[in-house]
């Protein structure tokens, strides 16, 4: 089988062209934990299957690196983007993508002679959800906004959005120094959360900046999460506490987010890179 390493602000994942590639459905969860594994595998925060779709250009179908199945990633749909062009499997600049039914619009900018690799892709990745059985939080009332949760006999405050999959913002005054081993996986399977959740600790640095940590759900401390920075952003807006557009500060990189309020709709910008290829 063959496959390629790629990352987005080191959030890295193995790409499968599913085309060429025939893995039955119910083997998959388990290729991906083997392959994920960083000591036994290729290594990585899990696996994507890039496929034909009736309904746009492309499918991505995401698993976790404990075999889970997800429905969106920010960064593995910014790779999916330069795999497809890359490899000449389209030569549009501009595609869709969809994952578990949901399709993302993707702005492709390449670099180089000639047709160039893409380096960089804006994403539209469409309106953030705030319904709390739509995300799904167990909660009252229309949105989760700056509510309180308890792991560890430790009351936080967070914020929850959907982005296609299930996040909770819980603000802080410093992120570098919390032990996400800990707390992180007290949070992603919280009993309010019927679908376990990704987690993002967030530390405002201005209006126009933020430094994030997150704990995903199913992999662990990622050094990036698109979907996570998305939704980060809609909560510092939500609660007052950056402008629409910022930028979030990862251990890997930086991505950029913008909420267009009056569209409401999210746009996120950020980089795409191949790490290499092989046979497994």
């Amino acid at each position: 089988m063959r496959f390629t390493k790629m990352h987005g602000c080191g959030n890295d994942y193995i790409y499968i062209d599913g085309a060429k590639e025939k893995v039955c459905d119910n083997g998959k969860p388990e290729l991906a934990k083997r392959l994920s594994d960083r000591h036994f595998g290729i290594g990585g925060d899990g696996v994507i299957f890039i496929n034909p779709s009736d309904e746009a250009d492309f499918e991505m179908e995401m698993y976790n690196a404990d075999g889970s199945r997800a429905e969106m990633c920010g960064n593995g749909i910014r790779c999916v983007g330069k795999y497809v062009y890359d490899k000449g499997m389209t030569d549009k600049k501009e595609i869709s993508v969809i994952s578990c039914g949901k399709i993302k619009y993707l702005e492709l900018t390449a670099d180089g002679e000639g047709r160039g690799e893409v380096v960089r892709v804006r994403v539209n990745m469409g309106s953030p959800i705030l319904k709390p059985e739509l995300i799904p939080v167990k909660a009252e009332g229309d949105s989760v906004v700056d509510e309180p949760i308890e792991a560890a006999g430790v009351t936080y405050r967070m914020t929850c959005v959907s982005m296609g999959n299930p996040h909770a913002v819980i603000f802080m005054d410093d992120v570098a120094g919390l032990k996400l081993e800990q707390i992180g996986p007290l949070i992603e399977n919280h009993e309010r959360f019927p679908n376990r959740t990704n987690t993002e600790f967030v530390q405002v640095i201005d209006k126009k900046n933020v430094f994030m940590r997150v704990w995903e759900r199913g992999t662990g401390e990622t050094l990036a999460c698109g979907t996570g920075c998305c939704a980060a952003a809609v909560a510092c807006i939500l609660n007052g506490l950056t402008d629409d557009e910022i930028t979030v500060k990862l251990i890997g990189g930086e991505l950029q987010i913008k909420w267009d309020c009056e569209k409401n709709l999210i746009f996120m910008t950020g980089p795409a890179e191949t790490v290499f290829e092989g046979e497994v």
